[in-house]
């Protein structure tokens, strides 16, 4: 099997694996919030990430992934970085209506155009805009009911939008930057990310439910759900840092999209949530516009990879060849020392990670 066709295989893994693990982790929370009444979500969240902490550990334990440290500040930058966005996030949505937390989250992709074109100098076809176009219209359409504006809420909105889009492209470009693989990254930020949820979480999750975590009545039930909470959560971390280091934070949306429309679908089959024709058609136009953005990522994604392959063969007959170089415009020739030194000029590599998906 080539490295491509490994390639391949593996992002359609990591794909499969935090779509199935995320829609489960959606279900299981919303039994846990809406049915029994543990409405603390961020406090959550923060045990989440030390069971994926401890759960990491004994993995190194076992030698199941080797250690590899790198630039501390860099990981507590981005592990804080990253418990701030999730608590942005929940304050967001106890400020703001369900409508204007989904349009929230639909800002998150354009947002990340922006910031990858602006600072990255990251090219996005006129076909993939379209495509992602599509996309948000459909999740638009069967996610957004009511748009209550105010202030704060507003605010709020904007600074998780920001922190989101700056964590995920960070955490893209962390793992290609210091060559190190996703449970690597995310072993050694997960600390950083559980402790600053850990103390902010509490005071939080007061300040939106107006109950105290610590004298909430745990019966067995719930426990047992806040344990199966934690542990699908592991999967879910572990996927999110796979998700975005084999293809990019944008392509990580879409896939965040569509785990909103299947969440949609097993709401209204398993626990009977209210469904209309806005959800159906919101759903389908946000699977066509998926497709689609699939369709023109394959396509450019072999382009590439065949100009690529073109490319190499001239590369090799230029550095064989002196003479053939200079006549490309590659190499040159100089007199310097009385001697004939050739210059070969580095060629200009253009990686576009977002079409990797």
């Amino acid at each position: 099997m080539s490295e491509g066709q490994k390639f391949q295989l593996g992002t359609i893994g990591a794909l499969s694996l935090s779509v199935v693990s995320s829609v489960s982790i959606v279900i299981c929370n919303k039994a846990l919030i809406s049915t029994l009444g543990f409405t603390f979500a961020t406090t959550l969240t923060s045990w989440h990430l030390l069971v994926t902490f401890c759960s990491l550990h004994v993995a190194l334990w076992m030698k199941m992934f080797e250690h590899k440290p790198f630039d501390p500040r860099a990981v507590m930058g981005f592990g804080i970085l990253n418990g701030i966005s999730i608590g942005l996030l929940n304050l967001s949505l106890g400020f703001n209506s369900v409508g204007f937390y989904q349009m929230t989250k639909l800002a998150i992709i354009p947002c990340t155009v922006l910031l990858e074109t602006l600072f990255f100098r990251k090219s996005f076809s006129r076909k993939i805009q379209f495509s992602l176009t599509i996309l948000l219209l459909g999740v638009g359409i069967a996610t957004v009911t009511d748009l209550q504006l105010n202030m704060l809420g507003s605010v709020l909105s904007l600074l998780a939008v920001i922190t989101t889009c700056v964590a995920q492209i960070m955490t893209n470009t962390i793992q290609k930057k210091f060559k190190v693989s996703s449970t690597q990254l995310l072993y050694q930020s997960c600390p950083y990310q559980a402790i600053t949820l850990f103390v902010t979480g509490p005071f939080l999750d007061g300040l939106l439910t107006n109950q105290n975590v610590f004298a909430f009545k745990y019966t067995s039930q719930v426990v047992f759900f806040i344990v199966l909470s934690c542990l699908i959560s592991v999967s879910v971390n572990f996927s999110t840092f796979l998700v975005i280091g084999k293809t990019s934070p944008v392509t990580y949306q879409v896939l965040g999209h569509l785990k909103t429309c299947l969440v949609l679908a097993f709401g209204y089959v398993l626990l009977k949530d209210p469904f209309n024709w806005r959800n159906i058609l919101g759903i389908m136009v946000a699977v066509i516009g998926m497709v689609v953005y699939s369709y023109f990522c394959s396509v450019e994604t072999q382009q590439k990879a065949s100009e690529t392959s073109t490319q190499l063969p001239q590369m090799k007959e230029s550095e064989k060849d002196p003479l053939i170089a200079v006549e490309n415009g590659s190499g040159v020739l100089s007199d310097s020392g009385g001697g004939g030194v050739q210059k070969t000029a580095a060629p200009v590599w253009n990686s576009n990670k977002d079409f990797q998906a």
